[in-house]
């Protein structure tokens, strides 16, 4: 592309939180605009204390509407509210920047796709992280009938898009059996890391960073604090070392387990889930823990065995990444999981759930070990780490290796580019509408009605 032909493109995003969801389109955002292009962000909510780096020091331009509305309604319906919120945001583009982008990239909830097709001239690109109606729980009928529009909706507004992208083949092939009606072959965009960001020097003078100091060795787990994420496996493969005495008690102790991750107080599974993960560990394996918050002050004491860290700061990340010994990846079925590939790239080794993403990335006793979601089996890997029968810092080497050879910053954003170029080049197609796409516009046109007179 010339250098006159610059792309202006927006990014819209549900919650510039902390999570791989967040991670990745703030890599990609990064990526492209380091190509040249104009990039600006848009989102429904944007806690500066709460997001990564690149979102809070300036080096991409955040834009925040809709985050008036609330996000729930005693607990339920977050997934009506999150719609609303978007198209709260989208309208207010649709109503002051019309015609400024070239490009609009869309992730995480399509629901304004159809929005943006029909009324802004951008090409729309849209990028499934997974399908949402395979995320969540329908623990009741009532359930099941709320759920019926809502699925019905994801699939034709994201069939709506101009160009869709998965993270992995794993979601690629979900993708396809979960939306039989979308013809549209996604494209595969493995998610990167900014090595530049990782590459960063442990800073101990950092108060944040001597919070987590220590000098036991540590086995690090990063993940969101949701029960999907399967944080629980972690503490019950570190609990049954000493427990089921497959190393000597005086050996555990030179050992911590640090569990760190997203962790939002607005959010209550974030809550619920902490606290059952810290009865788990004290009541059950009577193991010594500590919680450390963005507004902890007082270091943990040395006796403490599991480390609970809730929405590190990025120089926390770069101490736990450069000091620990072993990473832990426990969910199942991971559509990615950018972790993973933190973790080969900062030289550990890496224990992964034998499902979804991890295959894709991790390699069976070359960067790590991919093993089924038991806890008995992760003990044995950790103890296998430990007993050096295998080589930990071998397996981190050719870990590195391997990620600098596929998930650079740069070859991403390579790729995005050419899947931007063909976009933005080859004109939006004109297809006749169904008779379900027609009633959809109208619902649409009456949402967009009600909520453009009480909140625009």
């Amino acid at each position: 592309m010339s250098e006159n032909a610059k792309l202006r493109i927006a990014f819209i995003h549900p919650d510039l939180g902390i999570g791989g969801a967040e991670r990745l389109v703030v890599d990609a955002a990064v990526g492209i605009q380091s190509k040249g292009h104009n990039v600006v962000m848009y989102t429904s909510h944007h806690d500066r204390n709460h997001c990564f780096e690149e979102a809070r020091d300036g080096t991409l331009e955040v834009r925040v509407h809709g985050d008036s509305l609330p996000r729930d309604f005693f607990g339920r319906f977050y997934i009506v509210f999150a719609i609303v919120r978007q198209l709260v945001l989208v309208l207010w583009i649709l109503r002051n920047e019309k015609e400024t982008y070239d490009i609009i990239f869309v992730d995480q909830l399509s629901a304004c796709v159809p929005i943006l097709k029909w009324f802004c001239p951008a090409q729309v690109l849209f990028y499934c992280h997974f399908p949402d109606k395979l995320l969540t729980r329908r623990d009741s009928k009532l359930k099941e009938l709320y759920r019926v529009p809502i699925d019905k909706l994801e699939e034709l507004s994201t069939g709506m898009a101009d160009s869709i992208t998965v993270n992995s083949q794993f979601t690629a092939g979900m993708f396809q059996r979960s939306f039989p009606s979308i013809l549209k072959k996604p494209r595969v965009l493995y998610p990167p890391i900014n090595f530049n960001a990782y590459d960063k020097k442990v800073d101990l003078s950092d108060p944040s960073v001597q919070l987590v100091e220590s000098h036991k060795k540590t086995i690090v787990s990063i993940n969101r604090f949701e029960k999907k994420k399967n944080v629980e496996l972690a503490l019950r493969a570190f609990a049954l070392l000493v427990k089921n005495d497959m190393i000597p008690k005086e050996t555990f102790e030179q050992y911590r387990l640090v569990l760190a991750g997203g962790y939002d107080k607005r959010v209550a599974e974030n809550v619920v889930y902490l606290k059952e993960l810290d009865t788990l560990a004290t009541e059950t394996f009577g193991l010594e823990t500590y919680t450390i918050f963005p507004h902890t002050t007082e270091k943990p004491p040395s006796t403490a065995q599991v480390i609970f860290v809730c929405s590190f700061n990025d120089a926390q990340r770069t101490y736990l990444l450069d000091q620990s010994m072993l990473l832990l990846y426990t969910p199942s079925n991971e559509h990615f999981g950018i972790t993973p590939v933190e973790g080969m790239y900062a030289s550990l080794p890496v224990i992964a759930a034998n499902s979804g993403g991890p295959l894709e990335t991790v390699k069976d006793k070359e960067t790590g070990l991919i093993l089924a979601p038991e806890p008995e089996l992760w003990a044995q890997g950790i103890c296998d780490f430990i007993s050096l029968k295998y080589d930990g810092k071998v397996m981190g080497k050719v870990g590195r290796e391997h990620v600098k050879s596929k998930f650079s910053l740069e070859a991403f954003a390579d790729e995005f580019e050419d899947i931007l170029e063909e976009l933005a080049s080859g004109g939006r197609p004109q297809r006749k509408y169904d008779n379900v796409e027609f009633i959809m516009r109208v619902i649409m046109a009456i949402v967009i009605s009600i909520v453009w007179y009480k909140y625009c």
